[in-house]
């Protein structure tokens, strides 16, 4: 891909409405200085010094944070939290975000504010270590009504949207916003967008929309080794391609990404040389997000996934933060491709 026709689709991107499905999260970031810490008299544990609290949308809230840096005209939140402080931070920070409408996130009672809270031991002259994550999450089915809600708000978006992405990022099915009535929902608007999905628990029992899946997800559906190599693989997703009759997507880590169109041999895309030390968190979620805005925007199988690389490129050099892509970090690292 030029560099002119990256510029071309980074600038498409300002007229794209694009909706994020999915279990929206406060990741919490708990920042420690590591010189300043006590013994509890009470515990006789340490005791760690919390020099500043950041909150920031995670979970769906990454690909719609790398949505909007992405340039995304208008992108539409869909999804819930608690009516608990956790809540309270996590649309405080969706409000503050530029060019999102969150007039379809629901607050509920009947749910906790799923939330990922980090500790962060921050040493002079090292990089950021993450401590034991500490997460709030629900257990139970997602009631009834609140899931016909959810099912409802999305159709309601139905004509107001270019693309949907969804992330389901709860451990058990059916706990979160991704329920089979909001699956059902989905499949219904695959049929006039591109409705991208990624599931933390795999995509078996999905309707046949997008999927963008890792290695082990594709392995796992497929019914292959998790040593599979990029023949095999290549071969388990034009199969999903043709039987979801859409395009599949398999990031690689470091090896890049395949794709597939249905009855189409698939397409691999490497990833960008690393520049310096590395953090994954996020990657995958600013991914999903490019995927999203390119095919929304008319790029083809091949650009969609050169500009998800650009995306994974940016996010993994962000150290100590779940990172996002913003489109001059994707013009600067092409170019410095193309000048070396």
């Amino acid at each position: 891909m030029t560099l002119d026709r990256l510029r071309a689709l980074l600038d498409a991107f300002a007229t794209l409405r694009i909706a994020v499905v999915g279990d929206f999260c406060l990741d919490r970031y708990l920042e420690i200085d590591a010189l300043h810490q006590e013994i509890s008299i009470e515990t006789g544990l340490p005791v760690f010094k919390v020099q500043r609290v950041r909150s920031q949308p995670g979970a769906a809230g990454t690909v719609l944070n790398n949505l909007v840096a992405l340039g995304v005209g208008t992108v539409f939140p869909v999804g819930f939290c608690g009516d608990d402080g956790e809540g309270y931070e996590l649309e405080r920070a969706l409000r503050l975000t530029e060019r999102v409408d969150t007039s379809h996130f629901l607050r509920t009672p009947d749910r906790r504010t799923f939330t990922y809270c980090k500790p962060l031991l921050l040493t002079p002259g090292e990089l950021p270590r993450e401590l034991n994550r500490l997460d709030s999450k629900n257990w139970t089915p997602t009631p009834e009504c609140l899931s016909l809600a959810m099912a409802k708000t999305t159709r309601d978006l139905a004509a107001q949207v270019d693309a949907v992405a969804v992330m389901d990022q709860v451990d058990i099915p059916g706990t979160g916003v991704v329920t089979t009535a909001v699956l059902e929902t989905l499949h219904a608007l695959s049929k006039s967008r591109p409705v991208v999905v990624d599931s933390r628990s795999g995509l078996a029992g999905f309707p046949p929309v997008i999927f963008k899946l890792n290695r082990t997800e594709l392995n796992t559906l497929a019914g292959l080794p998790q040593d599979t190599g990029r023949g095999g693989l290549s071969a388990a997703l034009e199969a999903v391609a043709l039987r979801n009759g859409a395009p599949a997507f398999v990031t690689l880590a470091e090896e890049g990404i395949l794709g597939a169109l249905p009855g189409l041999p698939a397409q691999w895309v490497p990833s960008l040389g690393l520049r310096g030390p590395i953090d994954i968190v996020g990657a995958g979620d600013s991914v999903t997000a490019a995927l999203t805005a390119a095919l929304a925007a008319g790029a083809t199988l091949g650009e969609a996934m050169e500009l998800a690389m650009l995306a994974a490129s940016v996010t993994v050099h962000q150290i100590g933060t779940t990172g996002i892509a913003e489109a001059g970090a994707l013009l600067a690292v092409a170019q410095l491709g193309q000048a070396q």
